[in-house]
């Protein structure tokens, strides 16, 4: 195989492995972009290796990686002869740039050791600036966020947790959540802690069905849903969460324990929320 080849095996990959917002484009003089972008739309319609007629030597190729709306863009060289002559001691290597808009002097030295690090982890592989760019440099700016328009959207972010926080905290909102059973200790001393931290009232029914009840704060309730939700069930169904009023419940304190279906059914036509149970057919038979 030779190095034009694999030259334009690796090329083919990086494009191929772009995702929506990423691109890939030569940075080269007009006839010499055209030659390569002949080249690698060539390559890529055959089913075989063999090449059109090109031009000796064929410039040495030069292209741009960057992602949309992003400060930061990488520039890369490929030596002649890469990768052939790339065991070679004292043989040249690619040429990774960084180019950047509004960047310091100090992101700038980041991100070159960055790439010279992760450039000397990926030399031994058969792709290697493939693998750093795809593997390493652009989820690292996906990652980093280095866009434009990042810092001003966490800020307006951050204003619109900051507006939102007390209507958070004062909304009401309950769950209701099913499952196979409930029988596992651990999961009920959970349930209890949980309520506790985050000030959730409700009650847990253990056995066959397992049924759990929370109502709180808008941003507890569904932090107490996540945090159930992360350990493992069998048949766990999360059967709503959404607003409630509790103004007027005088039976929302504290976390409780059931044995029987009929008890949930008690409980919750206590609270006055009894056709939350009975419309899915939960207990139905107890109150007949």
């Amino acid at each position: 195989m030779t190095c034009l080849t694999s030259q334009l095996q690796e090329l083919q990959l990086i494009q191929h492995s772009l995702l929506p917002g990423e691109s890939f484009s030569f940075v080269l003089p007009p006839e010499d972009s055209r030659i390569w972008a002949s080249l690698l739309h060539s390559f890529n319609s055959t089913v075989t290796t063999a090449l059109p007629s090109v031009p000796s030597p064929v410039p040495q190729v030069k292209f741009q990686v960057k992602a949309a709306d992003a400060r930061i863009s990488f520039e890369v060289q490929f030596p002649e002869r890469y990768p052939e002559d790339s065991d070679i001691v004292g043989a040249q290597v690619p040429l990774v740039s960084i180019n950047g808009e509004g960047i310091s002097r100090d992101e700038h030295h980041q991100w070159r050791a960055f790439v010279q690090e992760k450039l000397a982890e990926v030399q031994e592989n058969d792709y290697p600036i493939y693998q750093l760019l795809c593997m390493h440099l652009l989820p690292k700016l996906h990652e980093d966020g280095h866009s434009i328009d990042t810092r001003l959207s966490e800020n307006m972010t951050i204003l619109e947790q900051q507006s939102t926080h007390r209507l958070l905290e004062t909304a009401d909102y309950h769950a209701l959540l099913t499952s196979h059973h409930l029988l596992s200790p651990t999961k009920r001393r959970s349930l209890q802690r949980w309520s506790s931290e985050l000030s959730i009232s409700g009650f847990a029914k253990v056995g066959y069905p397992g049924v759990i009840y929370a109502q709180g704060s808008q941003a507890n309730v569904e932090e107490f849903v996540a945090n159930v939700k992360s350990m493992q069930w069998l048949a766990l169904k999360v059967r709503f969460v959404e607003p409630t009023d509790l103004s007027n419940d005088e039976h929302h304190q504290g976390w409780s324990e059931f044995q029987k279906v009929g008890e949930v059914v008690e409980e919750m036509r206590r609270r006055g929320r009894d056709k939350y149970i009975t419309e899915m057919g939960i207990g139905s038979s107890a109150l007949k």
